[in-house]
């Protein structure tokens, strides 16, 4: 007769009794119930929950979820590829315990990331996790590269009973301004205490340019770890701003005009302990590799952003003159630039040197875009690529002639043209698999169609308060 301390596929040695522990410990805490959550290819955060007592349950078996949120789109419409998106097979969710978080936002319940495994006790190839920590696996084994992450959050704060699904800003008050700040000041500090003691290292938090926005940065971790946060640090704000009758909305564009909610990355390449990007002799004192490593991103970066700007309305917020990012050019502390080189204060320190990637947006899944991300440029770094000219400035300014001449390119301007970039990207459909790039095309093709027909105003309504 099997047990449930008997080993069993896709459990991890110890689990079940860290589990029992832990079900244990969180109901002396007055935790109920613990979140099982992942992201599926729509960027959407999907999640099972488990009473506490049942937590040794899932992590001896898992809790059972269909493969067919891989082909969800944001609005919960599905479609198919070859072998994804049938009513067909199940998957099983199995808790991260290292991960998990007493949700201080949300009383009564903790917060976990999980692993898609099949019945079988095999990795799903469509788990974008497990796709991010293959790609970092792969990186340390070959290279002996490691990487350090962060991803920041922006957020418009709405009125919670605005009529009709309209956005009408919380708060009033100029960009980066003290009246929206204090305006916010009783929900903020609940959500800086709430990260706090999730453990969230919060390094900056302020109004932001838009109606009603605002802009957490955190802390770097590892890619997956960073992911993970991403992920959290939403759920936080959310649960929060609910508490004090507010809504939040991480959509690219809440708006159709003006500027967006990004979600920029910053990641840096280490080896042995010391930062590529820091200390070395090429530009900005990037090493050589770090420059090659910037170009391998640059190369790729038109098939990019249907992995890290994967909405309709994510081609909303990226317009040039906004500071997002849409031209394919690099640059120290330029802000128009896609790469922004980020080399820190004097005296500050190698750690703080860093590559920030701007056409990334919260629309997007941070497992595959932190993967990708990697994927290409470490193809850089196979090919010892060459950076392009720096630029300064606004890159718009460029006419087709200089332009052409500095390698500057105009991102796509479409989700259409992304995916069309995408298609013919044969490293990033390689680095994926099969089964996730397929899941890329099809969710992202479903969502084009989703929206054919609408003027902006109707795209920027329809993808408001999905993220």
């Amino acid at each position: 007769m099997t047990t449930l301390a008997d080993p069993v596929p896709g459990g991890r040695p110890g689990d079940v009794e860290r589990a029992t522990a832990l079900s244990g410990e969180l109901a002396g805490r007055g935790v109920h119930g613990v979140v099982l959550a992942y992201v599926d290819t729509a960027g959407i955060a999907r999640v099972k929950t488990v009473p506490t007592a049942k937590l040794p349950s899932a992590a001896a078996w898992g809790a059972g979820m269909s493969p067919v949120f891989d082909t969800f789109l944001a609005h919960d419409s599905i479609v198919t590829t070859d072998v994804l998106g049938s009513p067909d097979g199940d998957l099983r969710l199995y808790p991260d315990l290292d991960h998990l978080v007493v949700l201080s936002g949300q009383p009564g319940w903790a917060w976990t990331p999980v692993d898609r495994i099949t019945q079988e006790g095999e990795r799903h190839p469509g788990c974008s996790r497990t796709f991010l920590r293959r790609i970092t696996a792969d990186a340390e084994r070959h290279h002996g590269l490691t990487f350090e992450a962060a991803i920041e959050v922006e957020w418009a704060v709405g009125r919670g009973n605005a009529p009709g699904g309209e956005f009408e800003p919380a708060v009033s008050g100029p960009a980066y301004g003290a009246v929206r700040q204090v305006e916010l000041s009783d929900c903020a500090a609940d959500l800086l205490a709430a990260l706090a003691a999730q453990g969230v290292d919060v390094e900056q938090f302020h109004p932001e340019y838009g109606a009603g926005q605002f802009e957490v940065s955190v802390g770097a971790l590892g890619p997956v770890a960073a992911a993970d946060r991403s992920v959290l640090v939403r759920q936080t704000v959310r649960a929060v701003a609910r508490r004090h009758g507010l809504k939040v909305s991480f959509a690219p564009a809440v708006l159709a005009r003006g500027v967006g909610n990004g979600g920029h990355v910053h990641l840096s390449a280490w080896r042995d302990g010391t930062n590529l990007h820091s200390g070395g002799d090429g530009r900005h004192g990037m090493t050589a590799e770090a420059e090659s490593f910037t170009a391998g991103l640059l190369a790729h970066l038109p098939a990019l952003t249907a992995v890290t700007a994967p909405s309709p309305s994510s081609y909303l917020r990226l317009k040039p003159s906004q500071w997002a990012g849409v031209f394919t050019a690099w640059g120290r502390e330029t802000r128009e630039a896609a790469l922004r080189v980020v080399t820190g204060t004097r005296g500050q320190g190698a750690r703080a040197a860093n590559l920030e990637v701007k056409p990334v947006d919260l629309a997007a899944n941070p497992y595959l875009a932190l993967g990708c991300l990697i994927a290409s440029g470490l193809d850089g770094m196979a090919s010892s690529a060459s950076l392009p000219e720096e630029i300064t400035g606004d890159p718009a300014r460029f006419g087709e002639a200089e332009a052409a001449a500095r390698g500057v390119r105009r991102l796509p301007v479409s989700l259409a043209e992304a995916v069309a970039a995408f298609r013919r990207d044969d490293l990033l459909r390689t680095a994926l698999g099969p089964v996730l790039a397929d899941a890329v095309t099809a969710v992202r093709q479903g969502e084009i169609a989703a929206v054919e027909g609408l003027d902006d105003e109707q795209v920027a309504a329809a993808y408001r308060w999905i993220y």
